[in-house]
């Protein structure tokens, strides 16, 4: 299985497909496209890729080698959110959700389900309940829809993406900060009620709506009142929103009567929802993959196209995220030999323990190894490291390297063995899908991965799908007595993920990081002093 997010290649955050990608972006990276090709598999989540149909199918006709009886088949929004999601998931039966700002329309449905007479073939999905049985019947359970009309928006996605604009009124992306924002405001400050539920569906109240309306009120800045006026706003929409999510879910189950959870879309990405799901909702176990949201929907969209077109029976699970294209060595070995000025390639003795001792001298270390992450979070083969016993290290890696808001938590890697001890957790998190309290006893010692709120987004580590990260881990537990690692996605400020040695090496060149590791190379700045007691072998 193979995943590549147009964003890595292009180089710009949330970048949307367009005509010519195939041929333009995808093609000269993932050379086994040029493959003869059974079947293509395609989800849409937009109108204007629906409009486009055509000509798409037509650049895939002429950019594929497709075999003579080659299909195209479509599959609606939330049907590819859920084939990423249950499919691959470790349960034989569970029940289904998926969540989103919008999906399909009524029109574009490639599923059954039953729709209350009258229904209009324009409306758009934005939630989707259903119960799941592997070699069995997906069956589609209800659904919330939508007419569009963002003067009188519905569901639990619309709810979340106009309190993100509301906060942030350039770009896109922006859900994680409200979510890190929130456990610095007040809940109840504003008076403002909860969602209206009613079963499967989520309407938003007019005191809400109104407020959406206050375009310049409560725009993020980063100190004084109006620091204050956007934490306790964004506190109140995160308190409506997991107080919402919770009710569905408790109708979920009670529709299904099922112990398993199986949770996709963009609002899965919300790690203190997912928690408390996990925490206090009536299922017994929760799966949500590590790519939620719409850049995962390739995933489920292949998956799809192997079980119900070809009717083969998918082994595949998510036991990594690690689907990028296949590592060249080569590549490695030249971006190394043609390094910038100002940097410097070794190769230790012992890689492993060259790390411990920079990062136990206050060093922050990138790591930059095999096949990249398909979801939007660094797991540890792009991924920035750090010392989480040291105050300061949450500001420098925000400031110094990442560029990005004081405020932003950094997660913290722990060996699975350990997490129990340190965190409030029972199972493991190893694509950091929730937030967990990190225990008391611990907090003074992790101020590094701690968020204002006492929780951690973690992400529990074993040797049998990070063999490297696991031993740098045990090595480091040796070292400082701590099983925790800080960790956070390896990019500069505004980029996206780095994808090759060369954006990894740049990021490093560019940022206030101190080495980079690309097995066996260690490269760090030439101003950078040598690590006492550790031999190399220069390159």
């Amino acid at each position: 299985m193979y995943s590549l997010q147009k964003e890595r290649i292009s180089r710009r955050r949330h970048h949307w497909g367009r005509l010519g990608d195939l041929p333009d972006v995808y093609l000269p990276e993932m050379p086994l496209l040029k493959e003869p090709v059974d079947l293509v598999v395609e989800g849409y989540s937009a109108d204007t890729e629906i409009e486009h149909k055509d000509a798409y199918e037509e650049e895939l006709r002429e950019t594929l080698s497709l075999k003579e009886d080659a299909r195209v088949v479509r599959v609606s929004h939330h049907l590819s959110h859920l084939y990423s999601a249950f499919p691959p998931s470790p349960f034989d039966r569970a029940a289904g959700l998926v969540i989103d700002a919008q999906g399909s329309r009524v029109r574009d449905f490639t599923e059954r389900v039953a729709l209350p007479k009258g229904t209009r073939d324009d409306m758009l999905e934005v939630a989707s309940f259903y119960r799941c049985e592997r070699g069995g019947e997906i069956e589609c359970l209800a659904k919330q829809l939508w007419d569009g009309d963002w003067s009188r928006p519905a569901g639990l996605g619309s709810f979340y993406a106009l309190l993100t604009k509301l906060l942030w009124p350039e770009g896109e992306g922006h859900e994680d900060k409200v979510t890190a924002l929130a456990p610095f405001g007040d809940a109840y400050v504003y008076g403002l009620p909860d969602l209206d539920v009613r079963g499967h569906e989520v309407f938003i109240p007019e005191e809400w709506i109104e407020t959406f309306a206050q375009r310049d009120a409560y725009v993020y800045e980063p100190g004084g009142e109006r620091f204050s006026r956007a934490a306790d706003l964004a506190a109140a929409g995160q308190r409506a929103f997991e107080n919402a999510l919770a009710q569905v879910v408790a109708w979920l189950h009670g529709q299904t009567g099922l112990d398993r959870l199986a949770f996709a879309g963009g609002t899965a990405l919300n790690c203190s929802a997912n928690g408390r799901i996990l925490r206090g909702s009536p299922f017994r176990e929760v799966f949500v993959p590590p790519s939620p949201h719409d850049g995962g929907t390739a995933v489920g969209c292949a998956l799809y196209g192997l079980i119900e077109c070809l009717g083969v029976e998918s082994r595949f699970r998510w036991t990594d995220d690690f689907l990028g294209p296949d590592p060249d060595e080569s590549e490695i070995t030249a971006a190394v030999r043609s390094l910038p000025d100002g940097l410097v390639a070794e190769q230790p003795h012992d890689l492993v323990g060259a790390m411990v001792s920079l990062l136990e001298s206050g060093r922050v270390v990138a790591l930059h190894q095999g096949r990249s992450e398909s979801g939007p979070r660094g797991l540890g083969n792009r991924s920035i490291l750090a010392d989480p016993a040291r105050p300061d290290m949450q500001d420098y890696v925000n400031f110094e390297i990442k560029g990005r808001e004081w405020f932003r938590p950094l997660a913290p890697l722990v060996l699975a063995e350990h997490a129990e001890r340190l965190f409030d957790v029972d199972r493991p998190a190893p694509f950091m899908q929730y937030s967990a309290d990190v225990r008391p006893e611990h907090r003074a010692s992790l101020p590094g991965v701690t968020h204002v709120d006492g929780t951690a987004r973690l992400q529990t580590v074993e040797e049998p799908a990070t063999p490297f990260l696991h031993a740098l881990l045990t090595r480091w537990h040796a070292a400082t007595g701590s099983p925790v690692l800080v960790s956070t996605s390896l990019h500069g400020p505004g980029d996206p993920l780095t994808e090759t040695p060369e954006q990894s090496i740049d990021t490093l060149l560019t940022t206030n990081l101190h080495a980079l590791v690309m097995p066996p190379y260690l490269i760090r700045k030439h101003e950078e002093p040598p690590i006492p007691g550790v031999t190399w072998d220069r390159d």
